[in-house]
């Protein structure tokens, strides 16, 4: 018998969920649709989305589950729910952000926070920032909070000097 992934992240789309699925599995490595189930005549008179489309997509993200579902305009995505993008080199903090954010909501973005053109906000995150905000010396990790909070997309050297106590 197949194990089955005990818990996976379900998005609502209205319509969109193929072409989010899509977008989301050319950005991240090791990222594949595994699975695609489509709406029949059954519940049209509720749900009301044509017979032929996609109703659910499974698919993973750099080995993450989740599945993308096309549920209608009922619901949208806010900001109390986000993925976090774990980086180490600003290399990858500039393609996670130039490639999430392109088509974006330009005003959701701060603190390394942005918003993508489905509406998903995302965190991108370097790792390196979280080792400073852990520092035993609080003046130090004060001193990097204080240069976060100021920044849209994060600049690990401008952090790690903020850190340090360079001007």
């Amino acid at each position: 018998m197949q194990r089955v992934q005990k818990l996976t992240p379900c998005l609502w789309f209205d319509t969109q969920a193929e072409e989010a699925v899509k977008f989301y599995c050319s950005i991240f490595d090791h990222s594949k649709i595994t699975d695609t189930t489509h709406y029949g005549k059954a519940g049209q008179e509720i749900h009301a989305m044509p017979e032929g489309m996609v109703l659910t997509i499974s698919f993973e993200l750099d080995g993450q589950p989740f599945t993308g579902l096309n549920g209608g305009p009922q619901f949208k995505f806010n900001e109390a729910v986000s993925f976090q993008v774990n980086c180490q080199t600003q290399e990858e903090i500039d393609h996670y952000w130039g490639t999430l954010s392109a088509g974006g909501d330009p005003r959701a973005q701060q603190c390394g926070w942005l918003k993508d053109k489905f509406g998903l906000s995302w965190q991108i995150v370097p790792i390196p920032f979280m080792d400073m905000l852990k520092s035993p010396d609080t003046t130090k990790s004060q001193r990097a909070m204080q240069a976060m909070m100021q920044m849209r997309k994060l600049d690990i050297a401008a952090l790690q000097r903020a850190f340090d106590g360079e001007s």
